[in-house]
């Protein structure tokens, strides 16, 4: 390879640093997303003075159960569980409406605004450029999710008792333990979005319009969500992105349980294929004019 051949590559991936940088800071100023933050590091704060406000006279939160929203009953014990029920609150549905937003505006609000094609102009070309914009919705899936974590154990340190924990399957394990299990947890929620992210930059290569790739994106997701619940469509549910969201209790089991969390993980690299690709294809193909 030539030396004009290595400096070009270099420009090319320079530019394509500095425009991924540009992009994270274009979507980590604007008002809405902002706005979307707020309201996830709100959530553990209402559930954690929820909590407090019931069980001030001794009684207990929730019910039993241990899995997903059940972590509830063991906020009082514990604060760290605050993290694992705030998670489990805001996965269904406040986490991927989020995530639908910024991925539904990523190609389309472009457009709208007139300046995707200046975009276009700049020589990393419309795959690098596609690529970018999914790098950026994945680093917003990262953020929300820490958010909430971060918020809930905080929330969870002021109002009740931190320690040693008790997993869903009886044992103790430390409070360091407990704390790298609950990153593990963030991560992996993380991971549960990029099916999720890749559909609504799918929906966004279709339209000029964001908000009409937010809406689409948002209500995708909400009819995904109620036929996941239809008993009828039992055999169904193992393919739909959410159905294995709430997996990641297993990771408070001892020992942890991967078989559901490893078909989590692997539907979310299956739709990201797939909505990836097919967003690369329309996007590669389309007639920008805007």
């Amino acid at each position: 390879m030539s030396r004009a051949e290595v400096t070009v590559r270099s420009v090319r991936w320079l530019w394509t640093f500095g425009l991924f940088r540009s992009e994270l800071l274009t979507t980590f100023r604007r008002w809405r997303t902002l706005a979307l933050l707020g309201v996830l590091a709100a959530v553990p704060v209402l559930v954690g003075i929820a909590v407090k406000i019931e069980t001030g006279d001794g009684s207990s939160a929730g019910g039993g159960g241990g899995e997903g929203p059940a972590f509830i009953s063991q906020i009082t014990n514990n604060g760290l569980f605050l993290v694992f029920t705030a998670l489990a609150a805001t996965l269904p549905f406040f986490l991927p409406m989020a995530v639908g937003v910024v991925a539904g505006d990523a190609i389309a609000g472009e457009a709208n605004a007139g300046t995707l094609r200046y975009l276009l102009v700049a020589p990393a070309g419309r795959s690098r450029l596609l690529l970018t914009k999914y790098a950026a919705v994945l680093a917003f899936c990262l953020v929300a999710t820490l958010v909430v974590a971060v918020s809930a154990l905080t929330v969870g340190a002021l109002l009740f008792p931190l320690g040693d924990l008790t997993t869903i399957s009886g044992t103790r394990i430390s409070f360091a333990e407990g704390l790298g299990r609950a990153l593990l947890i963030a991560l992996v929620v993380a991971a549960s979005l990029v099916g999720v992210a890749a559909l609504g930059l799918f929906v966004s290569t279709l339209t000029n319009s964001g908000i009409a790739a937010m809406a689409t994106t948002v209500g995708l997701l909400i009819t995904v969500q109620i036929l996941d619940q239809i008993p009828q469509l039992d055999a169904l549910h193992p393919y739909f992105f959410s159905h294995y969201w709430l997996s990641f209790a297993d990771l408070m089991r001892e020992p942890v349980y991967w078989e559901d969390l490893t078909r989590n993980l692997g539907l979310q690299a299956l739709y990201a294929g797939v909505f990836g690709s097919a967003a690369w294809a329309r996007f590669t193909a389309k007639d920008i004019t805007a």
